[in-house]
Formats: structure tokens, sequence, C-alpha cells
């Protein structure tokens, strides 16, 4: 079946409610913080390539990285939202980076200056595809966003490069990124120029990992290894076997979230559908076994990776913001292949969760993991940072990986495939649609995900027959549509209701997607939320802090037939859910640790917000999954 083909954010104008609110503090706050990060670590400066052995602030191997999410972040906004100096600003980085450039097309400022013999003898640990890899999606956003072709033309001339040195070619180097994120990075350049030695190079990494001899030891006895790797079997970096073999999702999770979105766009792009199948094996593991309800992944600090089916502690979990990141942009290639909402609706949970999670509400403050149970205190000993948000990173990925995505949103919205539009996400916006040769603006008002209905007004430039595909949430019993105030009960396929008719200028959908508060549990074999339920409301995780509850959140207890209100908090500014629960008083504990003397229990009201805005009012208890009896 032909794939989807998304519209992209240029075509997408936010026009209000929750993504424009979030879009607008991204630009107004989160990409200026960025800038300013960027410069006083000494990030751009590293691409002038002054540094010299002795001096302080050695450019990082990841560097690159950070500079590069930053200017695609510009990029996106500068396409959407018009702003000279920050395009002066962001002409300027990309001066110092053509500048950084080396004769013969090769480009990143640490093996540049610090270690200019260490060229590609370290593709396992050293991230320089990785780096190449965001300098090319920055290259791609910011010439799509502005029409300025500078970077882009350096980046062609790296990948060409690129394509010199690794392939199957006698001379050639059989190699892959250890940081997987260049496979999905060539895709964008292939589809952004046309040439087709990107993509093929990004099949090969693609199709050549895993693969044996080992490529990864055999770089690693060249250097003088002898030690085994520290990782284990390199299930690590997802190159214990060829992708094609593999069925669990393993590893670091943002490495794994990347490659899976690269070889979705390989699958896509080459009609592979034996990659594809391996695509679909491994999101199955991941969203059945290896899923936070928050749509988080990755639940071990040690290696900031997967361990195994339904392991997923709370108060230590890892959740990286770029993993959930990563998952979002698998979700959306998956959703785009298959054209099925259950991708829509993974991507959706993330988005409202662990992505937003990561960054506070001013746009000025992150999170690097996200737990789903926070001890202030206990962050000392169990090798975790505080619960409260922090200013930056020494490993700035989460910060500048948000503040791109946040760019972007608009772009994961809506679908085409043939005379079918598909809304994937719903939020306020104004999509302009080109449809057999004709223009189509689809306008969407809505309070989502806080009101229930969704308003779409439909304006072909003639009338025209067309079909409108609404994603109905897997988390919604029973919607309602409407078209022109008629009552319809339309076709569904693959969660997607499926509204064809001659539409004409000013024709209205009405959709409505009721929003219970509802109390969910976890598969009996994950043994941490045993006894607990985690409260979601529409899209929405809620959880229970400090701040409304008080301390020992752990011994609050809600009886399953506790009614759950719903009400607008005045401080916060978005619906909370309220009810009624009990917890153990402290009266009579004069200094016992134990004792055999049971506690009165005491009725206590319960209070809980969206999980994506906690540790926004000062550090204290958390918890998402609450006692129930």
């Amino acid at each position: 079946m032909k794939s989807l083909k998304p519209i992209p954010w240029k075509d997408v104008e936010l026009t209000a409610g929750f993504w424009e609110e979030r879009n607008r503090v991204n630009r107004e706050a989160t990409i200026p913080v960025g800038y300013q990060h960027c410069k006083s670590t000494g990030r751009f400066e590293a691409f002038k390539l002054n540094w010299k052995p002795g001096k302080p602030n050695e450019p990082h191997v990841f560097w690159d990285s950070d500079v590069a999410k930053w200017l695609e972040a510009a990029g996106l906004s500068l396409g959407t939202n018009p702003d000279p100096d920050l395009q002066r600003r962001a002409d300027r980085v990309i001066d110092w980076i053509a500048g950084a450039q080396q004769s013969d097309g090769y480009l990143n400022t640490h093996f540049s200056v610090v270690d200019p013999k260490g060229r590609w003898k370290n593709l396992r640990d050293e991230h320089e595809l990785y780096c190449a890899g965001h300098l090319m999606e920055a290259a791609v956003a910011y010439y799509e966003g502005t029409g300025k072709r500078k970077l882009l033309d350096v980046m062609c001339r790296y990948a060409d490069y690129l394509c010199k040195v690794f392939g199957r070619k006698r001379g050639q180097k059989r190699g892959y990124p250890g940081h997987e994120e260049t496979e999905l990075a060539l895709v964008k350049l292939y589809r952004a120029t046309g040439v087709k030695r990107y993509l093929d190079l990004a099949a090969f990494f693609v199709n050549e990992r895993g693969r044996r001899p080992h490529y990864f030891a055999k770089e690693a006895r060249a250097r003088g290894e002898n030690k085994s790797y520290r990782w284990g079997d390199y299930d690590y970096l997802q190159a214990h076997l060829p992708v094609r073999e593999q069925k669990t999702a393993e590893g670091h999770a943002v490495r794994a979230g990347y490659l899976y979105a690269g070889m979705a766009d390989v699958a896509a792009e080459t009609g592979d559908k034996e990659l594809f199948k391996a695509c679909r094996t491994l999101w199955q593991n991941i969203t059945e076994r290896r899923m936070y309800i928050t749509g988080g992944i990755g639940s071990t600090r040690h290696g900031e990776r997967f361990t195994f089916d339904y392991d997923l502690p709370n108060e230590t979990a890892y959740a990286e913001t770029c993993a959930a990141i990563s998952l979002v942009f698998f979700a959306h290639r998956m959703l785009n292949a298959e054209g099925d909402a259950k991708y829509a609706d993974v991507m959706e949970r993330a988005l409202y969760n662990n992505v937003v999670s990561g960054v506070s509400a001013d746009g000025k403050h992150f999170f690097y993991d996200n737990f789903l149970a926070s001890m202030p205190g206990s962050h000392k000993f169990n090798g975790q940072k505080s619960p409260e948000r922090q200013e930056w990173f020494g490993c700035a990925c989460c910060p500048t990986n948000i503040v791109r995505l946040m760019a972007s949103i608009g772009g994961y919205m809506y679908s085409l495939r043939g005379s079918t539009v598909y809304v994937n996400l719903y939020g306020g916006s104004s999509a302009q649609v080109g449809l057999n040769g004709r223009q189509v603006v689809l306008q969407q008002r809505t309070g989502y995900p806080w009101k229930e209905t969704v308003h779409l007004t439909v304006k072909p430039v003639e009338k025209q027959t067309f079909t409108v595909a609404l994603r109905v949430p897997g988390w919604c019993r029973k919607a309602g549509i409407k078209v022109n105030g008629k009552t319809v009960r339309p076709p569904m396929r693959k969660g997607f209701a499926l509204l064809k008719r001659e539409w004409r200028e000013g024709d209205k959908i009405d959709l409505s997607l009721p929003m219970p508060v509802e109390r969910l549990e976890a598969h009996p074999s994950v043994r941490h939320d045993a006894g607990r339920v985690a409260l979601q409301r529409g899209p929405v995780v809620y959880c229970l802090e400090e701040a409304d509850n008080g301390k020992d959140l752990n011994d609050i207890l809600l009886d399953p037939r506790a009614r759950l209100s719903v009400s607008l908090d005045a401080e916060l500014k978005v619906p909370v859910v309220k009810a009624h629960g009990r917890k153990r008083s402290k009266e009579g504990w004069n200094g016992e640790l134990y004792r055999v003397q049971r506690s009165r229990v005491t009725p206590c009201p319960v209070k809980a917000v969206p999980y994506f805005l906690w540790a926004n009012r000062g550090v204290g208890e958390m918890l998402v999954w609450v006692r129930e009896g």
C-alpha cells in the first residue's frame, strides 16, 4: 500500500491552543536559551578551530551535534516565523561551520583540532557519524525554512566524502555509526536533493550493522584494544545481530529509536518489506512490553537503556527526553508507512507526557531523565540527577533535541495519501494541502487536549471530492462526528474515520472525543505497579505532587469506587483531577521505626495534575502510579 506523505511543517500554521503555546514558548524562550548556552560553553567557538592542546574547554566529540540541533530549530522556526535577528545569528553560525570544513569535505571540530589522527578510528564510541547526521538534518531544515543553500551545500560535500569512505568496494570501510542518527539524516538529505547515493549510504549503514566479522571488534583490535567491550556483546549499540534478526529492543534507548526510525525510512524509500517487518517486530516489543505509560523508553540509568520485558521501575526510571523524542520519530514514520492510528496514539502519548515533561513551562529549564516517581534526596544515592529542572547539561542532547521538535510540531499533525487527508494530531491550526493539483485549506479550532470537541472547517478553492480521515484515539471509547450539523457514522479503517464527500467552501466537521478520567492498570508482569493505578484523561497522564497532597504519597490509597472529578485549576490554568482518598495518620509514632500497633487511617483529599507539569512549583515528591484499595 502506498505510504502517506506528511504535510510539511511550513504548510501548517499553529493558530491557538496547546501546541501553539508550546511552539511560541519554544520560539521566544527556549531557542534563545539554547543559543546562549551554546555560546557560553564554547560550542559555537569550536567551529573557528582555534583550540590548541593545553588550552581549556577542549571541543568534545558530541558538541557539533548540539550546535546542529539548535541550528535545525532555528531553520524550522524561521520557516514559519521570520525573525531577522535569529536569522543573522544562524547565518553567522553557518559561516563558522563552513569555515571549519576540511579540503576533502570532512567536518568535525573535535577531530580537526583535538585528535586529527583519530579520524574514523573509533566509530563505536566517538560520535563522528552521529554529529554528521545532525548537521545534515540542520542543513535540510535551514534550506527548507529559509531557502538558503550554504549549509546544504557544505553538508552535501560532507555526504559525498562519506560515500567515498564507507561502503563495500575495495578500500572502503565497512563500518557504521556507533550512535545511530546518520541513517535517517541521509534519507532526509536524499529527499531534499534527489541524490540517490545518499539513500544508498543510509541503506548500507542499516544493512551492514551487526554483521560478522564484527566491525567494531575489528577496529578495536586495530587501535590496540585487547579488552572486551565494556557494554558486552554490542547489544548496547543495537549491533549484536543484523537488524533483520533483532526481535527485541535492546541497548541505549536513544540510539535504538534513531536506528528504528532510519530503518523505517530506508524501508519506505526502497520498498524493503523484510526490513519493514523487522521495524514492526521491534515496535511491538517496545509498545507492548518496554514502554512507560508516559511514552518514555529506557528503564535504567546504567547505559541509558532498555532492560527486559515488563521491567519498568518508577523512582529509578530513566525515560530520557531524547529517547521519547526518538520514539516520536519512529512512530511518525510507522504511521506514514502503514496509515494506522495506533502509531499516532503512541506518538501522541509520548508528546503530551514524556516529551513535554522534558522542558519547564517557561521553556528555560530541562529534564534529562523523566522519573515516574520522585523522592527528593534519593537522587544522591541512586546515581540520578536531582528532581529539579536544570538550566543546562554538560551533555546537552536533550535541551537541543526538544527545541527542534517543538519547532517542527506542525509537521506531525497532517498526512496525505492520494485524495485522502489524514488528521493525526489535534490542535488549533491551519493546513495548506495540495489535492489533485488544487489547494485545500483545513482549519482546526479546539481546546484539545483539555476539551473534548474539535471543530474543523474545510476550504477547497472549488468544490472537490476527497476524503478527510480523522484519527479516533485509542483511548476514546465513543467518538461522535457531525458534518454541517448532521450526525454521521463514517466507515473506520485502522483507527481513522473516513469522511468522503464532495466538499465545498466552509463545510464544517465537529468531532467529539469524550474524556472521562480513567484508571489504568499495568500488565500483571509489571511488578513495580502491582496494586496501583494511573490516572489518565484523554491523552494526558496525571500525577500526584507533594505541593498538593503533602508528603508520603506512597501512603495514599485511592478507593476503587471514588468519584474522580475534573476542575480548572486557577494557578496551573489546566484541568486537574480530584478525589477522596485515605492515608495513615502519623499520630502515636514517637520515635519507633516499626511497631505492632496499626496506624489510624484518615480520609484525605487527592489532587492530580498533568504529569508534564510536575516540578514547576519547586522540589517535592511526585507519583504517577497510585495505590488503590
